[in-house]
Formats: structure tokens, C-alpha cells, sequence
């Protein structure tokens, strides 16, 4: 009663049960890797934020790469600002995750010349977005500044497509070799930028909203996914054998029919033969 197994329907459905199942085998472990990825990054995060301060040259240079090591490392400037190639990053979201307006990219010249971009942190945007925004000044004279080291943003990292033809002093990506176009060449700054936590001394007078430190508790649901790939896997093999116990059951079921009325249709034809 299993020969139904060799028949072209049968043998189509369980070479698609036995290709399945070692692809979501396969899918279960991507989850589980970017599981175990999302959680060394939080661990190499909550480590960055809660490392002793070093000074940002340290760790970065003109035209240099931010090592991924290195991300969201506590760091130090200090020097003073170059208000007058203040630049403004569109398009982007404030604390409440709801807010559009821009965040504030200032040079910090350090004492050698050279200069880091620090992220002031988030304005609103206000009406007229093809018009620089009013910016809260930043300090005046040195200051020290303490805050998060980022890498540079490309279009391949944040998803953010750099557009051309933008107003004056707005840029769409936080990149240092982007925005080196237009700093004096005594000024290129490191590469990266630091996203401002703390300034010494204390700036007085309205400040651009600081930036919240990363979240970085969360670690998703991949682990989940990765579980239910695998549940899946396993239902496989027990749905194709619930699958066979059904038609073998069918099959028995159809062919008791057929015995029976065979068995009845037998008398039925000698009583006419006898009567004839």
C-alpha cells in the first residue's frame, strides 16, 4: 500500500520536503549568527561608552578609518571651533524618534592645526529648508569636549544617497572627506567625527539638543527567528509522514469500498442465472 510513493506527485513532494529542509536549516543559522553579532556589538558598545576617556587623535587620523573597534569610544578634543565652516547634516531625526531637522557639524581646530567634525547635536528644522538654519553658537575661546568616536557615514553603511545641489553649508552624510572639501587644507580633519556628550568649561545660553547615547540592550528577535526556522525543519518530515498515513488510509479505505461492492454485485448475478 506505500507504492503511491512512486508515483510523479509523490516523488515531486518529497524531493520539495528534502530541498527545504536543509535550506531553512541554513536560514535558522544566518538568524543565529546575526544574533550573536547584535550581541558582541552591544557588549563592544557597553565597553566603548564606559572606557576611560583617550584623546580623539589617538585613535584616528586625517584620512584614516575609524576602526570598528574603536566604535563609540569615549573620546577628547580639545580646541576651538571654526563657526564659519559650520556645516548642518539634513534629515535628521530627533530624540523622540519623530522630529525632523538637522544635526549641527562643527570643526574643532586642534592645538597642531588639524581639526575634528564634532556633531553639536539636533535642531528642528523649521520652514525654509533651503535656508541655513538659525544655529546656537557654539563656545567661544578653547574647550575640551567629550564624546562618542563615529566612523565616517557613507551611502553603503546608513542608506542615505548623497544629493547634489543642496543649499549652502548643508551636507546629507557626516563624512570628513567630504566636508575637508571645503575646510582650509591646514584644517583637514581626522577621519570620523565625535558625537558631542559633554563640553568643559559648561557653554551657557541654548544649545543644540545633544544626541542620546546608542541603545544598546536590545538585541532583537533573531535568536527567535532562528528557533522557528528550525521548528519549521522538523515539521517537515512530520507533515510529509502525516501526509503519507492519510493517503495510505484513503487508499485502504477506497479500496474496502471497492471489495464490498464487488462482494454484493456476486450473488446478485447467480440468482439471474439460476432464474434464467
Amino acid at each position: 500500500m506505500y507504492r503511491f510513493l512512486l508515483s510523479r506527485q509523490w516523488v515531486i513532494l518529497t524531493l520539495i520536503a528534502l530541498l527545504l529542509m536543509p535550506v531553512m536549516v541554513k536560514l535558522g543559522f544566518w538568524q543565529l549568527h546575526r544574533h550573536e553579532r547584535r550581541v558582541a556589538s552591544n557588549h563592544l558598545i557597553a565597553d566603548n561608552l564606559a572606557a576611560k576617556p583617550v584623546p580623539v587623535e589617538s585613535l584616528t587620523a586625517p584620512g584614516a578609518d575609524v576602526p570598528k573597534r574603536e566604535v563609540y569610544r569615549t573620546v577628547t578634543a580639545t580646541g576651538r571651533y571654526d563657526t564659519a565652516h559650520e556645516v548642518v547634516a539634513r534629515q535628521r531625526t530627533a530624540a523622540d524618534g519623530d522630529s525632523i531637522g538637522y544635526h549641527v557639524i562643527t570643526p574643532l581646530v586642534l592645538a597642531d592645526g588639524r581639526s575634528v567634525l564634532v556633531n553639536r547635536g539636533w535642531i528642528p528644522a523649521g520652514s525654509d529648508l533651503r535656508t541655513f538654519p538659525r544655529v546656537p553658537a557654539a563656545p567661544s575661546g578653547e574647550v575640551t569636549v567629550t564624546g562618542r568616536l563615529r566612523p565616517d557615514e557613507t551611502t553603503a553603511t546608513t542608506g542615505i544617497r548623497n544629493k547634489g545641489g543642496l543649499p549652502d553649508r548643508m551636507i546629507m552624510l557626516i563624512n570628513s572627506e567630504l566636508v575637508a572639501q571645503d575646510l582650509p587644507t591646514a584644517e583637514r580633519p581626522v577621519g570620523g567625527y565625535l558625537e558631542l556628550a559633554s563640553t568643559s568649561p559648561r557653554p551657557t545660553g541654548r544649545q543644540p539638543e545633544l544626541i542620546p547615547d546608542p541603545d544598546h540592550s536590545s538585541i532583537g528577535m533573531h535568536m527567535g527567528y532562528a528557533i522557528q526556522w528550525w521548528l519549521f525543519t522538523a515539521m517537515v518530515p512530520v507533515g510529509w509522514a502525516v501526509l503519507v498515513r492519510r493517503e495510505r488510509r484513503e487508499r485502504l479505505a477506497a479500496r474496502d469500498t471497492a471489495a464490498q461492492a464487488g462482494g454484493t454485485a456476486e450473488p446478485a448475478a447467480a440468482a439471474a442465472v439460476a432464474s434464467s
